[in-house]
């Protein structure tokens, strides 16, 4: 909550691919990382009085540079693209524990469609290159969060392939695997709680009817508590291929993706420490 907080008040600056028109090169030619710093200061979105590793505050480094007008790759915070990320949480039956969606370049930010489930990224990548789903079809990647995968990879070959297959603007995927910032299209990613601790994304069946609303910030499956309750009862978690290890321990230990996928309980339950910093 507090990084989906942080999204809403967070301008969206930078006209990029893939949700944009330009690449890094030109944000280099118009004057490259510093006009970006220029603007989120001038837009009182930095602390100047930061000392760097020059020994002089971020608003001296920044001091000579001149934010150039003549260029629309770069917009100031006054006059952004939009006046938000282009990156929102969703909520709902289908994620108690939330889920992101990127919708910087997204025309449709609404999506209701049939799942298709699949658990793992290896089948649901298979399923499209054998072009086995229909538009309107949402494609679940299941089983591929911190515990599930384990390690929650990134979701990148089933969405580039469904785009290279010219149906990105026909289907949806959901994961509680993780994307990139190049994903295109309703993608979902970091869907909680993961299938791998019997989160409602596991429960899914073919079928079942989803719905998504990247302005609303709701991401539900079309049945009643009652039964997801009763799928719950007879739910079994896949079997996994890591079953000792490094890998296994991680898996084991880490905690959901929403807490930042840790392998510690954090700082409150620790009663020594390492050193005095």
């Amino acid at each position: 909550d507090d990084v989906l907080q942080i999204m809403r008040r967070t301008p969206y600056i930078a006209d990029l691919k893939p949700g944009g028109k330009y690449v890094a090169l030109d944000v280099h030619r118009v004057g490259g990382i510093p006009v970006i710093l220029k603007a989120l200061l001038d837009g009182g979105l930095l602390h100047g009085d930061c000392i760097t590793v020059t020994g002089r505050t971020l608003a001296e480094n920044l001091a000579h540079v001149v934010f150039p007008t003549d260029q629309d790759v770069i917009y100031p915070v006054s006059n952004p693209i939009s006046a938000t990320g282009g990156v929102v949480g969703l909520r709902g039956n289908l994620a108690p524990d939330g889920a992101i969606v990127k919708i910087a370049g997204m025309e449709v930010l609404q999506f209701e469609g049939t799942a298709l489930c699949f658990d793992s990224e290896e089948e649901a990548f298979q399923a499209v290159q054998d072009r086995a789903y229909k538009a309107g079809d949402v494609i679940v990647v299941r089983y591929e969060g911190p515990k599930g995968g384990p390690g929650m990879r990134e979701m990148l070959s089933t969405t580039s392939a469904i785009y290279g297959q010219g149906m990105g603007g026909e289907v949806a995927l959901i994961t509680d695997g993780r994307f990139s910032g190049a994903t295109r299209g309703f993608c979902v990613g970091h869907v909680g709680p993961e299938a791998a601790v019997g989160g409602p994304i596991a429960l899914l069946r073919n079928g079942d009817r989803i719905r998504m609303d990247a302005e609303a910030g709701t991401i539900e499956v079309l049945l009643s508590d009652t039964e997801l309750a009763e799928r719950r009862a007879s739910w079994v978690p896949r079997p996994t291929d890591y079953n000792s290890g490094a890998i296994w321990k991680f898996a084991q230990t880490v905690g959901p993706a929403h807490l930042g996928a840790v392998t510690n309980p954090g700082g409150a339950a620790e009663t020594h420490c390492y050193a005095d910093i």
